[in-house]
């Protein structure tokens, strides 16, 4: 299954929740009561996208965490590299593939196409896109199952 890891949702959830903080530097204590996610993976995480170049730092009694750039220009794909590390779904799709199968593989260029298509589809997802979603989102429920067309809400 693709899926990405708890700390990657929860660094996503840490990112949203400085991109509302417009022009607001805040504490490890502000995100983790912001987030409601522990103070210790708070930090943890906190130094990850600092080291990843996504959040900036701020030394002192004023200091705290904010954005490095805008919400608008940060990709969910840098998100994920930072994270995760870069996408790769299979050995082969790495950029340093250790696969000794891969040149006589039949599947293996199928399966680096789904990665660069993956890959193209989190390139045009930003941060702003996650954190301001559409206005309009299908209901999950179960008619859409009995043949009906699922209803449409909007979140405002």
């Amino acid at each position: 299954m693709l899926r990405i890891s708890k700390l990657t949702d929860y660094g996503t959830m840490i990112l949203v929740y400085l991109a509302a903080q417009t022009s607001e530097v805040c504490s490890a204590n502000d995100v983790a009561n912001g987030t409601r996610i522990a103070l210790p993976t708070v930090q943890k995480l906190l130094k990850v996208l600092a080291r990843g170049d996504l959040v900036r730092s701020l030394r002192g009694a004023e200091g705290g965490y904010a954005l490095s750039r805008t919400p608008e220009d940060i990709s969910a794909a840098e998100i994920v590299d930072v994270l995760e590390g870069p996408l790769s779904i299979t050995e082969c799709s790495m950029t340093d593939s250790q696969c000794e199968l891969e040149d006589g593989c039949p599947v293996g260029d199928a399966w680096q196409k789904i990665n660069r298509t993956i890959r193209s589809a989190l390139d045009t997802v930003t941060l702003a896109d996650l954190a301001h979603p559409p206005h309009e989102f299908p209901l999950h429920d179960l008619s859409a199952r009995r043949g009906k067309p699922p209803e449409r809400r909007s979140s405002s």
